[in-house]
C-alpha cells in the first residue's frame, strides 16, 4: 500500500514537473524544452511552465515586458530565447532566480534604456542584443569579471563604446558591433579583451583606427571592417594579428594602402582578404601593395575587382593589371 501510494505520489510530480505545458506552446520532456512560437501571447506565461524546463523559447509574439518574478518559475533554466517580440523593458535583478541561465537571446525587440544589473546573478556565458533601439552601452548592466564569451549588440544605435564595459568582458571570443554608428573606438580600449576571436565593426561611421586599437587583442582570427569610412590605416595596425584568417576592408575610403600593412598576416586563408570597393590611388605610393598582391593573389577575394579610382587614365582599371611601366617603378 505504501510503495502504491509513493508510485502515484511520483506520477503527480512528474506530471506536474515535466509534462504540464502551457496550452498554446509545444513542450518536449526529454529535452525539458518548451516552445511558443508565433502565438497571440501578450504576458509571459510563467504560471503555466513545467518547473523543470531547462529551454525555453518565446517568438514572434506579443509580450512586452519581463520580471524576475516571471523567470523564478522555471529555476533550472539553461537557456531563454526571446526573439522577435514587443519588449521594451526589463527588470533589475531580472536573473536572479535562474542561477543556471547561460544563453539569454533579445533579438529583434524594442529594448532601450536596461536598468543596472539587469545581466548579473546568472553564469551568462551568450548574451544577443541584436536588434533593437539601444542608445547607449552601459557597463552596470554586468557583474565584474563577466562570464561572457559571445555578445552580439548589432543593429542598434551605439555612437561610442565605453571602455568600462569592456573591462567586464575578459572572456569574450565573439563581439558583435555592425550595425551601429560607431565614429570611433578609442585607443587601447579594447586591451581587456585578450580572448577576442572574432570582432565585427562593419557598418559603422569609423573614419580612421588608432594604431594601437588591435595592439593586445592578440587572438584574433576574424576581423570586419567593411562599410566604414577609412580613408587611411597606420601601417602597423595588423602588426600583432599572426593568427588572423579572414580580414574585411571593402567599401571604406582607403585610397592608399601603407608600406608593410599586410605583411603580418600571415595566416590569411585563401580570399581571405577584402578590399573591393576603395577608392584606389595608383600612383609610385601603390608599389607595396601591387607586389604584395602579385605574391598573394590567392589571399585576396576576388583581386581582380580590386580597382583604381584615380588617376584618370586609370581609372577602372584592376591593380593586377597595371605593369611597372604604367606605375612609373
Amino acid at each position: 500500500m505504501k510503495s502504491g501510494c509513493v508510485l502515484v505520489i511520483f506520477l503527480a510530480c512528474l506530471c506536474h514537473g515535466s509534462l504540464s505545458c502551457p496550452a498554446v506552446c509545444q513542450c518536449y520532456s526529454q529535452k525539458m524544452e518548451v516552445v511558443c512560437n508565433d502565438i497571440p501571447l501578450t504576458e509571459y506565461p510563467f504560471e503555466s511552465l513545467p518547473e523543470n524546463t531547462t529551454m525555453l523559447t518565446i517568438q514572434f509574439t506579443n509580450i512586452t515586458s519581463i520580471s524576475k518574478k516571471h523567470l523564478d518559475a522555471t529555476p533550472l533554466l539553461q537557456e531563454l530565447h526571446l526573439s522577435n517580440n514587443h519588449l521594451e523593458n526589463l527588470s533589475s535583478h531580472l536573473l536572479r532566480g535562474v542561477p543556471h541561465l547561460n544563453t539569454l537571446d533579445l533579438t529583434g525587440n524594442k529594448l532601450s534604456d536596461l536598468p543596472a544589473d539587469v545581466f548579473s546573478h546568472a553564469p551568462i556565458r551568450n548574451l544577443v542584443l541584436k536588434n533593437n533601439l539601444i542608445k547607449q552601452a552601459d557597463a552596470e548592466w554586468l557583474p565584474d569579471n563577466s562570464s561572457l564569451t559571445w555578445l552580439d549588440l548589432s543593429e542598434n544605435h551605439l555612437t561610442k563604446i565605453p571602455t568600462t564595459l569592456l573591462q567586464r568582458l575578459p572572456n569574450l571570443k565573439i563581439f558583435d558591433l555592425s550595425n551601429n554608428r560607431l565614429e570611433k573606438i578609442s585607443a587601447n580600449s579594447l586591451d581587456p579583451l585578450t580572448k577576442l576571436e572574432r570582432l565585427n565593426l562593419q557598418n559603422n561611421k569609423l573614419n580612421t583606427l588608432d594604431a594601437s586599437v588591435f595592439q593586445r587583442i592578440n587572438n584574433l582570427t576574424s576581423l570586419f571592417l567593411s562599410q566604414n569610412k577609412l580613408n587611411k590605416l597606420p601601417s602597423n595596425i595588423f602588426e600583432k594579428q599572426t593568427r588572423l584568417t579572414y580580414l574585411s576592408l571593402d567599401d571604406n575610403q582607403l585610397s592608399h594602402i601603407p608600406t608593410g600593412l599586410f605583411d603580418p598576416l600571415k595566416s590569411l586563408e585563401d580570399d581571405g582578404l577584402d578590399l573591393t570597393g576603395n577608392p584606389l590611388l595608383c600612383d609610385g605610393k601603390i608599389e607595396y601593395f601591387w607586389r604584395w598582391l602579385q605574391k598573394n593573389r590567392r589571399k585576396v577575394f576576388s583581386p581582380d575587382n580590386i580597382k583604381c579610382a584615380l588617376p584618370q587614365h586609370l581609372a577602372g582599371r584592376s591593380v593586377m593589371s597595371l605593369t611597372g611601366d604604367e606605375l612609373n617603378l
